[in-house]
C-alpha cells in the first residue's frame, strides 16, 4: 500500500495494493501491523456503511466527547470526501481537504480524531463504509454548514445544483461557532 500525506499531513490517503485479473480482484483494506509502520495506529471498535443517492451530501460531522478517527472508503460509486481539522493547536487549524475516493480507484482516507468529516456524492449513487476508532454518541455529535463561508470548501456541485441534506446538517451552524478541540484532543 502507498500512503500520502494530504495537505493536512495528519490526513492520509492511502492507496492499497489491487490485485486484479479475468475473474475481478482482491485488496487488504486493512492491516493493522502495515497501518502502524505508516504512521497509523489505530484501533477501530464499530464499521458504517451508508448508501446515497447523487448530490447527497453528509457532513461536515464530528463527536465533541469520544472523537472518532475514520477510515473511510467508497465501495460503490464516487464521493468527495472532505475532513476539516479542529484542532485549535493544529498549524492547520481551520483548515480542509478533499479527496475523491471510488469503486475505480479503491482509494481510502484516514481522518484522526479532531476532524469534522463530510462528503458529496458525485454518481448516481455511493455505498460509502467506514471504520470509527470510537463508538458513535449521538448525544456529543456536532456538524458544521457545509457552505460555511470561513472554511470555502470548493464542493464539486454546479451552480444550479443543491446538495440534499438531513434536517440536523441543514441546521448545522457556522466554523466560527461551532466546538473546538485544545492540544490534547479535547473539547475546548
Amino acid at each position: 500500500m502507498e500512503v500520502i500525506a494530504t495537505r493536512i499531513p495528519d490526513v492520509k490517503l492511502i492507496k492499497p495494493k489491487v490485485f486484479g485479473d479475468d475473474r475481478g480482484f482482491f485488496m487488504e483494506t486493512w492491516n493493522e501491523r502495515a497501518f502502524a509502520e505508516a504512521g497509523i495506529d489505530a484501533t477501530f471498535v464499530q464499521d458504517n456503511h451508508s448508501r446515497s443517492v447523487k448530490n447527497t451530501l453528509r457532513g461536515l460531522h464530528y463527536q465533541i466527547k469520544q472523537p472518532q478517527g475514520k477510515l473511510v472508503r467508497c465501495t460503490k460509486g464516487e464521493v468527495f470526501d472532505v475532513a476539516v481539522d479542529l484542532r485549535k493547536s493544529s498549524p492547520t487549524f481551520g483548515q480542509w481537504v478533499g479527496e475523491y475516493l471510488s469503486e475505480e480507484n479503491q482509494h481510502q482516507l484516514w481522518v484522526p480524531p479532531g476532524f469534522a468529516h463530510g462528503f458529496l456524492v458525485t454518481s448516481e449513487t455511493a455505498d460509502f463504509q467506514y471504520k470509527c476508532t470510537d463508538y458513535y454518541a449521538p448525544e456529543y455529535e456536532r456538524a458544521i454548514h457545509w457552505e460555511d463561508e470561513a472554511l470555502s470548501i470548493e464542493w464539486p456541485l454546479s451552480s444550479s445544483d443543491l446538495p440534499l441534506l438531513s434536517e440536523k446538517d441543514s441546521k448545522a451552524v457556522v466554523f466560527s461557532e461551532a466546538e473546538k478541540y485544545d492540544q490534547h484532543g479535547e473539547l475546548q
